[in-house]
């Protein structure tokens, strides 16, 4: 089946059947890797992108769910709060092996643009459903916040 998917901002032609899970759809058919493959189920967070602005779990959002939204990947992620994540990022050297950070910073960026000052709490509470098997939850904890100082300056 052949559709038009709106990705990083351009209109994309695509040969995939409805219930075909966006993040093989991402990785396989248009080689947008930065996306990972976690678990398949939606319990790591490493396929997190964003549809219409929000986070969701690629391994189990069907292309039919999409429709005419906006899918954004870590590749177009873009703007200034998104800027600001990518610099904390840099700044704290959260990173360690680096395969959950894409679906880290998907969340993180959508937390910023809807609460711009979070609390710990609140950080935890978005980034709850995000593993990270290296442990650096007190590094991206930090980084949302230091991000969240550089939006406010």
């Amino acid at each position: 089946m052949s559709t038009t998917v709106k990705i990083n901002g351009q209109p994309t032609p695509v040969a995939a059947e409805p219930d075909t899970p966006l993040l093989w759809l991402l990785r396989g058919e248009l080689k947008l890797t930065g996306t990972k493959f976690g678990c398949g189920m939606a319990l790591c967070g490493a396929c997190t992108v964003h549809v219409d602005g929000q986070p969701v779990r690629g391994c189990v959002t069907p292309l039919a769910a999409v429709g005419d939204k906006e899918v954004t990947t870590i590749e177009g992620l873009a703007g200034k709060v998104a800027d600001a994540v990518r610099a904390a990022w840099l700044e704290v050297d959260v990173v360690q092996c680096g395969y959950c950070q894409s679906g880290q910073i998907m969340v993180a960026t959508a937390l910023l643009t809807v609460n711009p000052k979070p609390s710990d709490a609140d950080i935890d509470a978005a980034m709850s459903g995000n593993l990270c098997r290296c442990g650096t939850y007190p590094r991206i904890r930090a980084a949302i916040h230091a991000a969240a100082r550089q939006l406010a300056a």
